[in-house]
């Protein structure tokens, strides 16, 4: 018993003609007599009842017909079920992800992982840069989505375009004349909220200009920095889309004035793994949001 015999069955009994069944398959009428009547012979038993105006189902041919449209129902439902994961319309996509992201991923030009892909799941293990390009060497996610600067040895990489950092400036400190910018010798001498991955660069920056970077608080969080400048342990600074994540309450924002410092979110993987279609489609959707953007 095979496949097409159930489906020639299956046929036969909704249409209870043989010829009518035939068109209904698109053959001519005696493949598939012999195919109904191979399948009697191997089972043993009468599954029609041959009539003048057509066939019936005899009791073992309804026990027949009911596996045997849950049997096709399965194969068809399997068949599709395995292009949509092999498509990337389907399954499960592990994305390494930063918590200062959510400015710029996910964007609405990603929405169709969600409007056309409803059978899609993403499941997100966040941590610092440092931390997501562990869980990609390590293999526990395909995709990272971190921020610069980075070491991208190793690593295929698509960015987002740059976008500058932010002065958090708490009510009970005053920094910069101007409204809406800040200069990094205006910040020189302030008590600075950083997280680590800047600190080097920050440095860099201010021995440059000669500069003096009193940094109060280092941590590893946008978040943190947002939250421990706003209640006044110095002025935070942070990527500018981040902004949009949070409640500053009475906190004064500013551009930092400084074209060295800044920053692009990037999506990453190892150079030497092939994307699954699902990781692609990601990927291709993130490209799509910063059009034009130097890849690597």
């Amino acid at each position: 018993m095979n496949l097409r015999q159930l489906e020639y069955f299956v046929a036969v009994a909704e249409e209870r003609k043989i010829t009518a069944a035939a068109k209904r398959l698109h053959i001519t009428q005696p493949p598939l007599s012999h195919e109904v009547a191979a399948l009697e012979r191997e089972l043993g038993v009468k599954l029609f009842v041959r009539r003048p105006r057509g066939v019936d189902l005899t009791d073992a041919g309804r026990v027949l017909y009911s596996r045997a449209t849950t049997i096709l129902g399965l194969c068809s439902s399997t068949a599709r079920e395995v292009s949509d994961v092999g498509l990337g319309r389907e399954g499960t996509l592990l994305v390494g992800i930063i918590s200062s992201s959510g400015g710029q991923v996910p964007n609405r030009e990603m929405l169709p992982l969600v409007d056309d892909y409803p059978k899609l799941s993403l499941d997100l293990r966040e941590g610092n840069t440092y931390e997501v390009l562990e869980m990609l060497r390590r293999r526990v996610v395909e995709l990272g989505v971190v921020r610069t600067p980075f070491a991208t040895e190793g690593l295929t990489c698509h960015y987002a375009k740059p976008e500058p950092m932010a002065a958090i400036i708490p009510p009970n400190m005053a920094c910069g004349a101007r409204d809406g910018v800040v200069s990094l010798s205006e910040l020189s001498g302030k008590p600075l909220v950083i997280y680590r991955r800047f600190e080097k660069l920050l440095q860099s920056l201010f021995d440059g200009q000669g500069l003096h970077e009193l940094v109060a608080c280092v941590n590893d969080d946008a978040r943190t920095t947002c939250v421990w400048s706003a209640k006044g342990f110095g002025i935070g600074l942070v990527p500018e889309s981040f902004l949009s994540l949070v409640n500053l309450g009475s906190a004064t924002v500013k551009r930092v004035e400084e074209d060295a410092l800044t920053t692009r979110m990037a999506v990453v993987w190892p150079e030497d793994r092939e994307l699954s279609p699902l990781a692609q489609r990601f990927v291709d959707m993130f490209d799509a949001a910063y059009a034009g953007e130097e890849q690597e």
